[in-house]
């Protein structure tokens, strides 16, 4: 394996985003990585968020704007000091415009593993049929 290959096989780091106009809470605001998938019937969005329960995830629809919001807080007990510190804490943050194809009243969501899956189901388009043309 050739050392441009190996770097391709890496995690990536949480990236911070830039923190959206709104943000007034303290602390970094990362932007989960995506992968988006697209079928016939539908588009799925998994994003990775780890440490995010699905009790501090917010999944927001509002005029065509999906919105990932959700916290992870610091996974050590309280009697426990810090001796290295490499797992970064914070709030998830991520928008995406959805265009007219996804039917918005199926989106389904699923978080296992820390990996958020979206299923957004394409609406139905009209099946194709041959029109008879009538004369008078």
């Amino acid at each position: 394996m050739t050392e441009t290959e190996s770097k391709a096989l890496q995690a990536k780091d949480k990236t911070e985003a830039g923190a959206p106009a709104e943000q007034t809470r303290p602390g970094p605001v990362f932007a989960p990585a995506v992968d988006i998938f697209e079928t016939d019937k539908e588009i799925t969005l998994l994003a990775d968020m780890p440490g995010v329960k699905s009790g501090d995830l917010i999944i927001d629809l509002h005029e065509n704007v999906l919105t990932l919001d959700g916290g992870v807080i610091s996974p050590e007990g309280a009697d426990e000091a810090d001796v290295l510190r490499e797992y970064r804490t914070g709030k998830y943050y991520r928008q995406f415009t959805l265009s007219e194809i996804v039917d918005q009243a199926k989106i389904k969501a699923e978080l296992q593993d820390g990996v958020l899956r979206l299923k957004l189901p394409k609406v139905k388009a009209a099946a194709p049929r041959r029109i008879t043309v009538q004369s008078r």
